[in-house]
């Protein structure tokens, strides 16, 4: 019997159902891929981070920077403004900030150029307020707008003017692993593993997302912090907790800090929660700042970079 094209569209309609379904199960039950989206975890694992250069090089130029960009992650990045006016910073919550420049007349905004948080340190600003340091201030909400510090400390919004390059460079996303889905529903969770959670009923943190920690205390547990030392139940850690240094000489901290309101003395862990610190301890926002995690908010172990592809950190997560 003669096939028709319904025929062969039904069982290529099957083949697709049955791989979908394959790839969610895998997905939901076994492994499921996660970003890292900041430099907490540093130098474990990088979140998204920037890398300014002078000049792009051949590999950024078309298609040579797509096959650039598919195994290291790095994708060449200029900030030039358009008009002149201030540079606004929304802070997208993922190790990223949405920029554009405001034009000095309110008119509508220019077109967002999204960078990793880190390209603030490395901006191409400090000829436009000479002996001033250039920091974001904050506006409102997640917004901020580059400024200019005097010496008694008042913030100016910095004027930029019409095609200035305020950052060039490389933005680099952060690494890609894959987090064990299975490996808890086994065992119990232990020290030093690297969790990945949900955000969901913990004050303080964005709902509705994960974050990713290094297991630290378990429950019933006592934790002190007296860095760069841990202590559980008065014993000291052997592993000291240590700030990550950027390549240029800058502390490496998240886009939602955690500079007020830390834990000042011992916590008890309760029945079924978890201390979670980052590994780039002193720039992690983590469970000293907004409590412990609750077992039911617990995903998985993260297990193995994938990618990029050139990658030092690719392969199992120590």
């Amino acid at each position: 019997m003669t096939k028709t094209w319904q025929d062969y569209g039904r069982e290529w309609l099957d083949t697709l159902v049955v791989a979908i379904s394959v790839a969610m199960a895998f997905r939901a039950y076994l492994f499921e891929p996660f970003n890292i989206p900041t430099g907490s975890m540093m130098p474990t694992l990088y979140g998204n981070h920037s890398e300014p250069c002078r000049d792009p090089g051949v590999f950024e130029t078309t298609p040579l920077k797509w096959l650039n960009w598919a195994v290291s992650g790095r994708d060449y990045k200029e900030l030039v403004a358009p008009c002149e006016g201030t540079l606004v910073l929304m802070d997208r919550g993922d190790g990223r900030y949405d920029c554009c420049i405001q034009p000095l007349g309110g008119a509508q905004p220019s077109k967002p150029v999204s960078l990793p948080t880190d390209f603030v340190h490395s901006m191409n600003l400090a000829d436009l307020a000479p002996g001033r340091a250039i920091v974001p201030g904050r506006i409102d909400g997640s917004r901020q707008v580059v400024c200019s510090v005097d010496a008694g400390g008042k913030l100016s919004p910095l004027v930029i003017p019409k095609g200035r390059v305020v950052w060039k460079g490389y933005d680099t996303t952060g690494d890609f692993i894959f987090v064990n889905r299975w490996r808890w529903n086994f065992r119990r969770p232990a020290r030093g593993e690297v969790m990945v959670f949900a955000t969901t009923g913990i004050d303080r943190l964005v709902q509705g997302t994960h974050y990713i920690k290094r297991l630290t205390a378990l429950p019933g547990e006592t934790v002190e912090i007296v860095s760069p030392d841990v202590f559980i139940d008065g014993r000291k850690l052997d592993a000291p907790l240590k700030p990550m240094i950027g390549k240029r000489g800058e502390k490496t901290p998240e886009p939602n800090p955690g500079a007020a309101g830390g834990m000042t003395g011992p916590r008890t862990m309760g029945a079924d929660e978890y201390f979670a610190c980052g590994d780039n301890s002193d720039n992690s926002f983590d469970s000293r700042y907004w409590g412990p995690v609750p077992r039911e908010n617990l995903k998985g172990v993260g297990s193995l970079v994938f990618w990029p592809i050139v990658n030092p950190r690719w392969g199992l997560i120590p």
